[in-house]
């Protein structure tokens, strides 16, 4: 297993902190497949159980860590020392480019409080400060109202519609050029 470059271990936002998925965060993170609604807006409606999605979740982030293609970060809230999501940049294949996309997830009850915003955009400039590459999208489905908000906060546009694994998903992206432009136009928020 080599250093996943991708991985923000040891960042920290205002309120958060990043640290790697573990074993034992299991049960804490079933949580957020107990809604059908939930899974089906991060892709796993197809898995039937709150703990066959968690199963198939876990798969796939320690096949990242091992393979540096990234992974979704536990985020941890400063304030009460407990998970409230998770956030990451992932490397991912669309219409034969290697991308990077930045993910998030909160679990419910953390929900419109800003953590998904703040989890993003640090992965945003942690991406490119790191000259990880030119281009960052996030893939979202088409009716997941609030992940495309937190998209557009996060100074990225939609791009288009994609077919990533055998479902319509709508890209978003923010370049290099255009992030420069967005902090210098924002910097006093």
């Amino acid at each position: 297993m080599g250093n996943n470059p991708y991985l923000l271990l040891g960042e920290e936002t205002e309120r958060l902190t990043f640290r790697k998925l573990e074993n034992s965060d299991f049960d804490v993170w079933m949580e957020l497949f107990q809604d059908d609604m939930t899974a089906k807006l991060l892709g796993m409606d197809e898995y039937q159980t709150p703990k066959e999605r968690c199963d198939k979740w876990f798969e796939w982030t320690f096949h990242r860590y091992e393979n540096n293609l990234g992974g979704q970060n536990i985020l941890i809230s400063k304030e009460k020392n407990e998970i409230i999501g998770q956030s990451g940049l992932l490397v991912r294949e669309i219409d034969n480019h290697t991308e990077l996309e930045i993910a998030y997830s909160i679990l419910p009850d953390h929900r419109r409080k800003g953590y998904a915003f703040e989890a993003a955009e640090k992965c945003r400039d942690y991406a490119f400060e790191k000259n990880f590459i030119d281009r960052l999208v996030s893939i979202i489905v088409p009716e997941n109202e609030n992940s495309k908000k937190v998209a557009i906060k996060n100074g990225m546009k939609l791009n288009k519609q994609i077919n990533f694994q055998y479902k319509t998903m709508d890209l978003f992206q923010i370049t290099k050029t255009e992030w420069n432009y967005y902090k210098l136009n924002n910097a006093d928020r």
